[in-house]
């Protein structure tokens, strides 16, 4: 049984009929609606990507012979191996997989959807909000933007700085740069999670013209007045706000005892992928609390260590700890161009070339419009090779530092 038809949900349900076909009964269980791509969110304020373009139904990525259940969840119930639904039934299963990724929680975020939502104040992390903020920034004629992650871990925690330098942008192409000002404010102490890459993130945003509030404490957001106030009450002035909601586990992952942490994501062993609530429990995704970005990428890799050791489990087999946290991201930066980073738990990203070495065609920690390219070609890759669990020629599910430059030998060749 797999809960969540999202990402890692379809994509491990694809690659499970194809290693076992009718030796195993695959039930999906999820809500009905469309399945989103959502990298593409992104793109909707800026008027870059057509709403109906990036949402397809949840229940046809699902491969022929495999069951989708509509429902909804309300709890799990490990020592008896059953679903528990909201309408009262309860399923039972062999082996479960969650895979119900992150939800937004805008309410743990005083005044956030008060007065002002939808006036100065906007997100576009979900289709209607996404459309609101392209309604307005049409009606944008200069001002003080601000972009507010209020809380890591954020789905595509690279998402808020990618809508920066969109913006940054979309004002030039406006002509209404001059008149508008953009402040990045954030709970980091930099622009990223790692150094070499904060660095380099940082000094794109100086270039552009974009300030950067870090160590930024989110507690208030005062949209009648314009205000964005931190809990030790420091404040930035916006005429109009982008916020990233505070992101937490689906719910029925916290009224599950045992299963999820304190923001209700399921406790997983950081290599294998098994819960560490239940034995024949394993998590994938979003879901999880894994200290590795929660983005599309991420998933796609682990989707083949979470397969090979679903099979182990089965045959009572030790399961392999191969999962080693890679993840890799393209970040648009505006005016056609793109950065790609690679890394995982204990590489950060790093200079160099992707994904063949040296010879790699895609630069890594550099603008260029290959990168961008790139990064638009990836919807496709995502509805017909990701979504199917299919695995890419050439692409590792391991971190590869064929081609990268460590940080010592770049400082080395600076001097």
């Amino acid at each position: 049984m797999i809960i969540g038809s999202g990402t890692g949900g379809t994509l491990t349900a694809n690659r499970l009929l194809r290693e076992y076909g009718d030796q195993a009964e695959i039930v999906v269980i999820d809500g009905e609606g469309d399945h989103v791509y959502q990298p593409g969110l992104l793109f909707v304020p800026f008027g870059m990507a057509n709403p109906q373009d990036i949402v397809r139904p949840r229940s046809k990525q699902l491969h022929d012979g495999i069951e989708f259940r509509a429902g909804e969840v309300e709890r799990v119930e490990t020592e008896a191996s059953t679903v528990h639904l909201a309408d009262g039934t309860g399923v039972g299963y062999d082996l479960l997989v969650i895979a119900s990724g992150a939800r937004l929680m805008p309410e743990e975020t005083e005044g956030l959807t008060g007065p002002g939502w939808g006036e100065n104040v906007f997100s576009f992390y979900e289709m209607g909000d996404a459309v609101a903020l392209r309604e307005a920034l049409k009606q944008f004629e200069g001002g003080r933007l601000v972009v507010n992650p209020i809380e890591m871990p954020v789905k595509c925690p690279v998402a808020p700085l990618e809508f920066c330098f969109l913006l940054d942008w979309f004002l030039h192409k406006h002509g209404l740069r001059e008149q508008s000002s953009i402040t990045y404010v954030t709970p980091l102490d930099g622009a990223f999670t790692k150094p070499v890459a904060s660095k380099e993130l940082g000094d794109l945003l100086e270039k552009k013209g974009v300030s950067i509030e870090t160590e930024f404490a989110t507690g208030e957001v005062d949209g009648p007045k314009g205000r964005l106030v931190s809990w030790d009450e420091r404040e930035v002035p916006f005429d109009l706000l982008v916020a990233i909601p505070v992101h937490g586990g689906a719910e029925f992952v916290s009224n599950s005892p045992g299963l999820g942490d304190d923001l209700g994501y399921v406790r997983t062993d950081a290599h294998t992928l098994q819960s560490l609530a239940a034995a024949n429990v394993f998590a994938i995704g979003d879901a999880t609390n894994l200290p590795t970005s929660k983005a599309g990428s991420v998933t796609h890799f682990e989707g083949e260590t979470l397969t090979a050791n679903i099979g182990r489990f089965f045959k009572g087999e030790e399961l392999e700890g191969s999962f080693d946290g890679h993840a890799n991201c393209f970040i648009e930066t505006g005016f056609h161009k793109a950065l790609l980073i690679d890394f995982n738990y204990e590489v950060e990203p790093l200079p160099g070339h992707y994904p063949v070495g040296r010879a790699g065609p895609l630069p890594l920690l550099r603008e260029s419009r290959l990168n961008h390219l790139a990064k638009l070609a990836f919807q496709p890759f995502y509805w017909h090779a990701l979504l199917p669990g299919r695995d890419i020629p050439g692409i590792s599910a391991d971190l590869s530092m064929a081609g990268k430059q460590p940080a010592a030998e770049k400082a080395g060749k600076a001097k």
